[in-house]
């Protein structure tokens, strides 16, 4: 199973019968994944370039470069990534899944496994350093830690089950928030080291940073989106463009003036229609092939 890769056995059968709601660290053992994606690695990875350019983002104290800094020609080059990590910024290297078979093929595990398609990043912050400030994520993460360590300062959700668009840090965060979380101190602190693995649960507020090290981090971040009510819902409405009555144009008049209200009477009654004749049996079927083969490149 690709998650016994990321997590001991009782983190994985967490995941998937209960879903933590709190963050945790399991210790885990070396096997596979270790062998294949380790420091040396990623220094192959910074020192060669072949991570995508569109794919890497380099982080100071909160604030993302522009992606010109780390390119030559809109490509990655190897030196300028050397030369901004040796300047004390945090490299992350996206959606690593896309170039490394292997991390491709855990990636595909893990969606087998639970249903919820997946990416990861790598991140590389030098010592005594920090990258992204207090965040917090719209989806389960799982933190492998590489090398180093790096502290995780973290806060109890403000908000409940953020997804997506909704209540998205950066949309509803406000300047007050850091005082406020700073003044009140972290809820839980976690220094994970090579070894262990710290699963985070959306909406928890974290600050990780290499502060008070003295030597670098390196960690994966496994994001596992999950469905929910939401995914349905929208499987549900979209099935709907098999109907002819559905593809029928609304026309301009009845969008600007007054017969709007009775037309969406109308396609609420059509959907509820469509909704109690449907084999809910063959549907579920039809959820299942796609839980486990839908990729969501949204990051």
């Amino acid at each position: 199973m690709s998650l016994n890769l990321l997590l001991t056995e009782p983190g994985v059968t967490a995941l998937l019968t209960s879903w933590p709601d709190k963050p945790c660290v399991y210790e885990r053992e070396a096997g596979e994944l270790d062998r294949v994606i380790n420091a040396e690695t990623i220094d192959h990875y910074l020192d060669t370039g072949c991570v995508p350019a569109d794919e890497i983002a380099v982080v100071s104290d909160g604030t993302a470069l522009h992606p010109d800094r780390h390119r030559t020609a809109g490509r990655t080059d190897p030196a300028k990534l050397r030369s901004l990590y040796e300047d004390g910024h945090t490299i992350r290297l996206g959606n690593l899944q896309r170039v490394v078979p292997f991390l491709a093929d855990v990636s595909r595990g893990i969606q087998r496994e639970t249903g919820y398609s997946n990416y990861l990043h790598a991140f590389v912050t030098p010592p005594g350093r920090q990258g992204l400030l207090h965040h917090w994520d719209q989806q389960m993460a799982v933190i492998v830690q590489i090398a180093g360590i790096k502290r995780w300062q973290l806060w109890r959700p403000m908000f409940p089950s953020p997804m997506r668009e909704y209540q998205e840090s950066f949309r509803v965060r406000d300047p007050d928030f850091i005082p406020q979380w700073e003044a009140a101190g972290p809820d839980l602190e976690v220094d994970p080291r090579p070894g262990q693995s710290l699963v985070l649960p959306r909406g928890w507020v974290h600050h990780p940073h290499t502060l008070d090290a003295k030597a670098r981090s390196i960690h994966l971040t496994f994001a596992i989106r999950e469905r929910t009510p939401v995914w349905i819902a929208e499987k549900l409405v979209g099935g709907v463009i098999e109907r002819d009555a559905f593809r029928r144009v609304i026309l301009p008049r009845e969008i600007t003036g007054r017969l709007l209200p009775q037309r969406v009477r109308d396609v609420r009654q059509a959907l509820v229609e469509h909704l109690a004749g449907l084999d809910v049996d063959e549907f579920a079927r039809f959820l299942v092939r796609a839980a486990v083969s839908e990729k969501e490149y949204t990051t």
